[in-house]
């Protein structure tokens, strides 16, 4: 045979092992558009995946590649890395709750936003970054990487409890716009020194890792601000800056699946932040530079009505009474982990005859998807899951609308009060239900900080409880009634 063609069959293999992941990539995309076939996107994108991460191994054993004599791989020091940090994934996404994945999907998005900072630190620190176009290219996934890993590490500690509150300072934009131009100056200087032209009385590396600092300490001084309402849009908008840097150093590496796999992360991401901020009716800017909720403190006024209390069996047999019901999932309901116990309340009045219906806000929960997810943990089929957009007018013929652990996602201020800070956000209509029933364990604000209108309301009730708690007695109450299942 040939040594020429045997030489070049690894260059060959890598070249279909990588337009393999690239495709298995984009089809698993694809899959994930739907709930019935997301599943399977996730198994085919997983492939994918495995793949590619196998076709970087065969670039050991590429004799062919120019870049072989540089690639100081150690195969079994690579084993054990993925070994362990497999063992870590599968062992963390068996065991995490429901109200943990918001936190995990933050520390994962932002390992990956790690690496691609750490691919460019590599290529910067072994001067394997070579000309203008290159350094440039590989500097802008560093700085994207770097501030992705910062930032998600605050968004995880914010969501996760460890830091509880905002950290605001007078001055505090002035600052960050300083930081990013003391980033972009020394990531200049590095191309220019790179080129011939040095600007900066530090070493290669010295500036190098000033730049690292730089882009890690912006990170986090860009999220430490954000409130937790926003959180969802800030790991939405770290996910799209993760995709971003991986394909630039996709680039650096003439990679073409990490290229198309961070452009596909990225380009989700980036709608994704777009319609969640749309659904908050504010701009991504808003979210980034602005102090959501601070304005209802001083501007919310008193509230007409009253608190009206009920006990949890009433408003069972109320809803076991009904004609038709739709049920707002929050929060709350994923902290009680009452989806279970819910979903067996909806058997109960389906057995009944009860039209039960689920409405789901774009931005309910602290992550994208987190209440379409817990109802698929409980077993609820899809097609009784209903977005925004197709439910809002059912509001106003149902005779029932239970809203468990919710709240700025159905306050009427969002329509009626031009000084709330979420005036103009679109909003389900829970309001217009004939009754409103709302679990909630106590009269606490939502997120933005204000008074929920909507529980005043003449036809609001309030039940107070643990979501769980209260469920186990609307099912034991409509189990006694004694009442015949329908046919």
């Amino acid at each position: 045979m040939d040594t020429s063609l045997l030489n070049a069959l690894p260059s060959l293999v890598i070249g279909l092992a990588d337009l393999a992941a690239a495709f298995l990539f984009m089809y698993g995309l694809h899959r994930m558009a739907s709930p019935v076939t997301a599943s399977s996107g996730i198994f085919v994108a997983g492939v994918g995946m495995a793949v590619a991460v196998l076709s970087s191994f065969l670039v050991a054993f590429d004799v062919s590649s120019t870049a072989q004599p540089h690639l100081m791989v150690n195969i079994a020091l690579a084993l054990v890395a993925l070994a362990l940090g497999g063992g870590v994934a599968w062992w963390s996404g068996r065991t995490v709750a429901m109200t943990s994945m918001p936190q995990m999907v933050a520390l994962y998005n932002g390992m990956g936003g790690g690496a691609a900072g750490a691919i460019a630190a590599v290529e910067l620190f072994g001067g394997k970054a070579q000309g203008p176009t290159t350094l440039t290219v590989t500097l802008l996934g560093a700085v994207i990487g770097a501030v992705s890993l910062s930032g998600s590490l605050i968004a995880w500690a914010k969501l996760d409890g460890v830091i509880n509150k905002p950290l605001r300072f007078k001055g505090q934009q002035i600052v960050n716009g300083l930081v990013l131009i003391a980033t972009g100056a020394v990531g200049a200087a590095i191309v220019l020194a790179g080129v011939g032209l040095p600007v900066l009385a530090l070493t290669q590396p010295q500036a190098i890792t000033l730049f690292f600092a730089c882009a890690l300490a912006l990170g986090v001084l860009m999220t430490l601000p954000i409130g937790g309402a926003d959180m969802p849009v800030v790991i939405s908008i770290f996910n799209a800056f993760t995709g971003l840097a991986v394909a630039l150093e996709g680039f650096v590496l003439q990679n073409p699946a990490l290229m198309i796999a961070g452009m596909v992360v990225g380009a989700a991401g980036m709608l994704l932040t777009l319609l969640m901020a749309k659904a908050m009716n504010r701009s991504v800017s808003n979210v980034v530079f602005t102090n959501f909720g601070e304005a209802a403190k001083h501007k919310q006024g008193k509230i007409k009505g009253e608190l009206k209390p009920m006990q949890p069996g009433d408003a069972g047999i109320a809803m076991r009474y009904a004609t038709s019901v739709i049920i707002v999932p929050g929060y709350g309901l994923a902290v009680a982990q009452g989806q279970g116990k819910l979903f067996e309340f909806v058997k109960l009045l389906q057995a009944g005859g009860v039209s039960v219906k689920f409405a789901v806000h774009p931005v309910a929960g602290r992550m994208p998807g987190q209440m379409d997810v817990l109802l698929a943990e409980a077993g609820v089929p899809y097609d009784m899951i209903f977005q925004l957009e197709d439910i809002n007018d059912d509001f106003k013929t149902t005779d029932v609308a239970l809203v468990i652990g919710a709240n700025d996602v159905v306050n009427p201020a969002a329509r009626t009060d031009k000084s709330s800070p979420i005036f103009g956000m679109p909003i389900l209509d829970a309001d217009q239900a004939k009754q409103v029933l709302v679990v909630k364990r106590g009269e606490g604000k939502g997120y933005a900080g204000i008074v929920n209108s909507l529980f005043y309301g003449d036809n609001c009730h309030m039940v107070y409880g643990d979501a769980q708690a209260v469920l186990v007695q609307m099912i034991e109450a409509v189990r006694g009634l004694g009442l015949p299942a329908a046919a």
